[in-house]
C-alpha cells in the first residue's frame, strides 16, 4: 500500500514538473547536429514528428512544455566554453536549460508544430533585434556636452513618444511597425495593441521603443507606420518619417505613395481595398525640449 501511495505521488509530481526541449527548426541546423553520433535521428521530418508525438503525451498527461531555438553553433561554443562532452546528451539537455532562462521560448499550446515553428522564430528575431539595438545605444555613451547618457535618454524620448502615438490613435486594433537603417542591417520592429486592451507585450514593446530609440539618437533614416483596424470601418494608416532624430509627419498622399509603390522595383501597386491612407493625428509638444535630443 505504501508502495503505491509513493508511486502515485510520484505521478502527481511529475505532472508539476515544466519542460523544455530545443527544437532544431530547420533543415541546416538539424544537419549541423548530425555530426554528433550521439544525434540519432537522421530525417528532419521524421524527427519533427516525433518531437510533435512526445509534446502531446506530456500535454496529455498534463505536463507543460515550452520550446526552445536550439543553435547547433551556440551549443558548440557553450561546451567549449564549459567542457563538456558535446556528443553527451546530458550536455545538450544542459544547453536546453540554459535557453529555458535565457533564450527565446514558446510554449507548447496544442497548436501543430508547424504553426508553433513561426512563433520561435520570430521570438528568436525578436529577442536579436533588441539586443542588437541596446548594445548599439549602450556604446553610444554620454553626451559631450552635458553628459547625459544618450541611448538612456533615447529610449525615455522614444517611450514617450509610442505612448503619445497611441494615445492619440483613433479607436481600434493598432498595429506599429518601425524600421531603421542600422550599420549592419536594417532593424524592424512591430508592436499590437488590440483596442481594450491597456497593456502591451512587454517583450514586443521593449523592443520597438528600443529600436525607434535607436533611429532617434543616431539620427538614422527610417520611419514608423501604423494601421489603426476597426469593425465595418475601412482601415487607417498614418506613417512618420525619422528624419534628423524627429519623427516627422507624413501627409496622406505620402502615405500612400509608400504603401502604393514596389520597394525593390518602384512599380506602382494597386491600393488595398477598404484602407484610407491619412496624416496621423497631431502628438503634441514632446516633453524632451530640442536642444536635449541628442
Amino acid at each position: 500500500m505504501a508502495l503505491t501511495d509513493q508511486q502515485t505521488m510520484r505521478r502527481v509530481l511529475r505532472r508539476e514538473i515544466a519542460g523544455t526541449i530545443g527544437l532544431l527548426t530547420d533543415e541546416h541546423d538539424f544537419s549541423a547536429m548530425r555530426r554528433y553520433r550521439s544525434f540519432v535521428f537522421d530525417d528532419h521530418t521524421t524527427y519533427l514528428q516525433q518531437v510533435e508525438a512526445l509534446l502531446k503525451t506530456r500535454a496529455a498527461q498534463g505536463g507543460h512544455t515550452t520550446l526552445a531555438l536550439f543553435d547547433p553553433e551556440d551549443y558548440a561554443a557553450f561546451c567549449a566554453e564549459t567542457g563538456l562532452d558535446p556528443e553527451a546528451s546530458a550536455s545538450r539537455a544542459r544547453f536546453t536549460a540554459q535557453l529555458a532562462a535565457t533564450g527565446p521560448t514558446v510554449p507548447y499550446d496544442g497548436r501543430p508544430l508547424t504553426t508553433l515553428l513561426p512563433d520561435l522564430v520570430d521570438e528568436a528575431v525578436r529577442q536579436a533585434t533588441w539586443e542588437y539595438a541596446t548594445i548599439l545605444l549602450t556604446r553610444l555613451g554620454p553626451c559631450a556636452t552635458c553628459g547625459e547618457d544618450i541611448g538612456r535618454a533615447a529610449f525615455t524620448r522614444a517611450s514617450d513618444l509610442v505612448v503619445r502615438i497611441l494615445d492619440t490613435a483613433p479607436p481600434g486594433d493598432r498595429h506599429l511597425v518601425c524600421s531603421v537603417s542600422a550599420p549592419a542591417e536594417t532593424l524592424v520592429a512591430v508592436l499590437h495593441a488590440d483596442q481594450g486592451i491597456t497593456e502591451l507585450d512587454e517583450a514586443e514593446a521593449l523592443e520597438f521603443t528600443s529600436v525607434l530609440a535607436l533611429g532617434l539618437a543616431t539620427k538614422s533614416h527610417g520611419g514608423l507606420v501604423m494601421r489603426v483596424s476597426s469593425p465595418g470601418t475601412a482601415d487607417l494608416v498614418h506613417g512618420w518619417r525619422l528624419r534628423g532624430g524627429d519623427l516627422v509627419p507624413l501627409s496622406a498622399a505620402e502615405v500612400f505613395d509608400a504603401y502604393c509603390t514596389d520597394a525593390e522595383s518602384g512599380d506602382i501597386i494597386s491600393p488595398e481595398p477598404d484602407v484610407d491612407y491619412c496624416a496621423p493625428p497631431d502628438l503634441g509638444q514632446e516633453d524632451t525640449p530640442p536642444e536635449h535630443r541628442h
